[in-house]
């Protein structure tokens, strides 16, 4: 079989891990504060066996995350906070924490704050509110509550927020924001937030339609190049034949 049969299909893999990464992208058009991933990919040389050495094969590596800001738009909602310019809300995840942008938070009925159910993070680890009738959040993340009888707003706790480097962080299965080296990100006291207003998906749907029938063109090539390699090996045997 002809070598570039195996840069062919591996072209032909990366192509359809693209598109399910382009049309996952698509489907969170509209969700709070998700950030448009990124393909990576690479190539490197086939080396096992003679003459392979000429051909090169497509290699996928973890994606990345887009950097850019998604519309911010205003709700007047006291819980729901958004980053201004670079940055993330740290959420507790297993034994750990990750890190999202978005920011429609809510209270449950034991006063924790969550995020889509997981405890939102302050600088003591999870916040939990006592009983109040007002809440406010400063730029800075300083969280200040009115408690029940009481008739000064008083400081509770600061949301934790971080700004690490683009090519430093990933996604994990649940699709939230990990740093590559599994370690905890530390807190960055210049991050700041608007309350009262909520991020939406910084994901384009043109670049993604326009990514998606690029790819769509580069599959179509691959399996005409597929084919055409099938025939040359087809006929370099049955040369060896006569």
């Amino acid at each position: 079989m002809d070598a570039l049969i195996y840069t062919l299909m591996s072209g032909a893999e990366r192509s359809l891990r693209a598109q399910q990464l382009h049309a996952n992208n698509l489907a969170n058009i509209e969700t709070n504060g998700f950030r448009a991933d990124l393909e990576l990919a690479t190539s490197e040389a086939v080396t096992a066996g003679y003459g392979y050495d000429t051909r090169h094969m497509s290699r996928l590596e973890a994606n990345a995350v887009a950097a850019r800001e998604g519309a911010v738009r205003q709700t007047g909602r006291e819980l729901d906070v958004a980053i201004a310019g670079q940055g993330y809300f740290a959420v507790q995840w297993g034994d750990g924490e990750a890190y999202t942008r978005a920011g429609n938070f809510t209270v449950d009925r034991d006063g924790a704050l969550t995020l889509n159910g997981r405890p939102v993070l302050g600088d003591g680890g999870p916040i939990v509110l006592p009983e109040h009738s007002a809440i406010g959040i400063g730029a800075d993340g300083t969280i200040s509550v009115l408690p029940a009888g009481q008739t000064q707003m008083q400081a509770l706790d600061r949301l934790k927020l971080v700004r690490p480097a683009a090519d430093a962080v990933t996604k994990n299965s649940a699709g939230l924001i990990v740093a590559r080296s599994g370690e905890t990100l530390a807190a960055d006291d210049t991050v700041q937030v608007r309350s009262g207003h909520l991020e939406g998906s910084n994901v384009s749907a043109i670049e993604e339609m326009v990514a998606t029938m690029n790819l769509n063109r580069e599959f179509e090539i691959q399996m005409k190049l597929y084919r055409a390699a099938d025939a040359m090996a087809d006929a370099g045997n049955r040369l060896i034949r006569e």
